[in-house]
């Protein structure tokens, strides 16, 4: 691994270097800020953390070390690597001639009434010409223009691109497994707290029942609790099918068929990296797949503008051919009366392509500029992604203080409601609407608490996190 990442390192160089005369993408994105929306300037970030270390959940990652090696998504990125890697070495003999080995016989029937026929009759003493022949051909076209070093220039920006295109799905496979994992955590304790309020209900309706067969209650009240029982219980199957449809999720992006899932931790006790330094806008060019995928896009559009105006420059191409040659088969071994060899060199000059050559150069203008736009806005992008995870985690942090405490202040009304309504100060609807603001409470705390890892999570994939 380590050696590759040192052959990358030594590639991104060399296409850097190539391009260096005519382009320097340095300048290319807007002015960036010195720090984020409502944030510090902090040089660290947690983009540097790798992901084994920034999810501490054993199981989360298992999980994502299975989606690393199974997923799909990520083998095809790999094969696409693969190709152009192909396309590159093969762009590097670019300088080399070609050869050629050809082989070839023919027999010509001549007219007796023609002179070539007269001719041959009266030397050859037959009516036909034999020709056989054994040729190596080699051609070769000198580089001059840089058109050449311009194909293989755009060759390699296009190979690295399929190494950032690699890491960009790897860090969004290990940001859906995240969030996956974290919504099944979350499923989890909203089917323990319907439960659990499920069973909470059940005592109230059999106290409500026993108050109503003493004639202390109404059939009114037994109706309402039995119906406050079934809104809970209709959550449990809703919950449960909701489970098996996220593991399922799961094992898809892991690369395997539908089964069930292995979590250690619940919601409540889930740990994660507190620091959430997002370090500083400039250093997301370093880190993000997609930001050096879209500027190695910038270095190939310049390629193609070299190879499409060297191609309206003249071309020097050198031929030579060398080989046996005879009219009668019996002579192919008579060495070197049967040897020839030729020589040749050409310039060639386009004067008139209907405008082909200049339409290609052209297009290979325009599409560098929409390269260079296509930069800027992911630049944007990758900033308000940024941004918008900050103040999330800020926000939701704030909230998930308010819903504890609402919680927890609606649990301690519903104990008091239970035993007020036991001794004959409170009536049945108290406790019915304390023990059903309880469980919308809860179920919502549930899923604030996922927001929040979710936005941790985005906060880790936005600032360049996740492939290393």
């Amino acid at each position: 691994m380590c050696k590759h990442k040192i052959i990358l390192s030594i590639l991104v160089l060399q296409v850097i270097f190539s391009c260096s005369k005519s382009i320097n993408t340095s300048g290319l994105q807007q002015a960036l800020p010195d720090n984020y929306r409502g944030t510090s300037t902090d040089s660290v970030s947690i983009g540097d953390i790798p992901w084994k270390t920034f999810f501490p959940d054993q199981k989360l990652n298992a999980l994502i070390d299975e989606a690393i090696v199974n997923n799909n998504d990520l083998k095809v990125a790999l094969k696409n690597i693969e190709r152009a890697q192909l396309t590159f070495k093969q762009s590097k003999l670019g300088n080399i001639p070609a050869l050629d080995i050809v082989a070839g016989g023919s027999s010509t029937r001549l007219s007796d009434n023609s002179l070539n026929g007269f001719t041959t009759n009266k030397f050859l003493g037959a009516h036909h010409i034999d020709d056989y022949n054994v040729a190596a051909r080699l051609s070769w076209e000198a580089d001059i223009w840089g058109k050449i070093s311009s194909r293989k220039s755009s060759a390699l920006a296009q190979y690295l691109q399929t190494e950032e295109a690699r890491k960009a799905v790897q860090t969004q496979i290990v940001s859906s497994v995240a969030k996956a994992y974290y919504n099944l955590l979350m499923l989890d304790t909203q089917l323990r707290i319907a439960k659990e309020n499920a069973t909470l209900n059940n005592n109230t309706f059999s106290m409500i029942t026993l108050q109503f067969e003493s004639g202390k209650a109404t059939s009114l009240a037994v109706q309402q609790a039995k119906a406050q029982e079934l809104e809970a219980l209709q959550l449990v199957p809703r919950f449960e099918q909701e489970i098996i449809i996220q593991e399922n999720a799961i094992s898809i992006l892991t690369g395997k068929l539908p089964e069930a899932v292995q979590r250690t931790s619940d919601l409540d006790h889930l740990t994660i990296t507190e620091n959430i330094s997002a370090g500083i806008p400039s250093s997301l060019l370093a880190r993000r797949p997609d930001l050096k995928r879209a500027e190695l896009d910038i270095v190939r559009a310049n390629a193609e503008i070299g190879f499409a105006k060297a191609n309206m420059y003249p071309s020097l191409i050198i031929t030579a051919q060398g080989g046996a040659n005879t009219f009668k088969f019996s002579n192919w071994f008579n060495i070197p009366a049967s040897l020839f060899g030729t020589l040749a060199g050409g310039l060639t000059q386009p004067i008139f392509q209907r405008k082909t050559l200049k339409t290609q150069y052209e297009i290979a203008k325009v599409s560098r500029a929409q390269s260079v736009v296509e930069f800027r806005q992911a630049v944007l992008v990758a900033v308000g992604e940024v941004s918008n995870a900050l103040i999330s985690i800020e926000k939701l942090n704030s909230q998930t203080e308010k819903y504890s405490e609402r919680s927890l202040t609606l649990r301690q009304a519903t104990d008091n409601a239970q035993s007020l309504f036991q001794n004959g100060f409170a009536d049945y609807l108290e406790v019915i609407t304390a023990q059903g603001k309880v469980l919308q409470s809860e179920l919502e705390l549930a899923s604030i608490k996922k927001e929040k890892l979710d936005a941790m999570v985005d906060l880790y994939r936005s600032v360049g996190g996740g492939w290393q």
